[in-house]
């Protein structure tokens, strides 16, 4: 049971912080992810910052989290930059860009250790995207720069 709890604490109070810390997971938390009960709609964003699509697609990340704020809708963006970029690129970006939803880090040396737990039809590539709400038996993902209308159209499908 402290398994679970000691990453779940660390996402929620990174959210409460004025700076972000970025929260460092393994692939096991995917997993908790998708199999959480309830009835609250995970969008997970697989990006980087060195992927020009990856920027590109985050305002519209962040406008789903200011729009869906008080819905039970959980937008985190997962980054999948290199170890030793994260203090001297992803945390001066994330202030840099004012990002408002949760930002945590993959801290996993090898992409396929977790890659086939957020899709086995993922290639690898980023961005990426994952909406998943157990509860409701959907699970989408979507291996390519998205719209807002898309966004909002599979997170409208996932609260169903």
């Amino acid at each position: 049971m402290k398994k679970i709890y000691l990453p779940l604490l660390l996402l929620f109070t990174a959210l409460f912080l004025g700076a972000q810390d970025i929260p460092y997971i393994k692939g096991d938390q995917i997993t908790r992810w998708k199999a959480a009960a309830g009835d609250t709609v995970y969008v997970l964003n697989f990006w980087a910052t060195w992927c020009a699509p990856c920027v590109a697609e985050l305002p519209e990340f962040e406008r789903l989290h200011r729009e869906y704020t008080g819905r039970p809708v959980k937008v985190i963006l997962v980054s999948t930059d290199f170890r030793r970029d994260v203090e001297k690129k992803v945390k001066p970006f994330v202030k840099r860009k004012k990002l408002q939803s949760l930002v945590v880090f993959m801290d996993e040396t090898t992409p396929n250790n977790w890659i086939d737990l957020v899709s086995p039809d993922w290639t690898g590539a980023i961005p990426a995207t994952l909406v998943v709400n157990k509860h409701r038996g959907v699970e989408q993902f979507f291996e390519k720069q998205l719209g807002y209308e898309e966004l909002e159209k599979a997170v409208r499908d996932a609260l169903k």
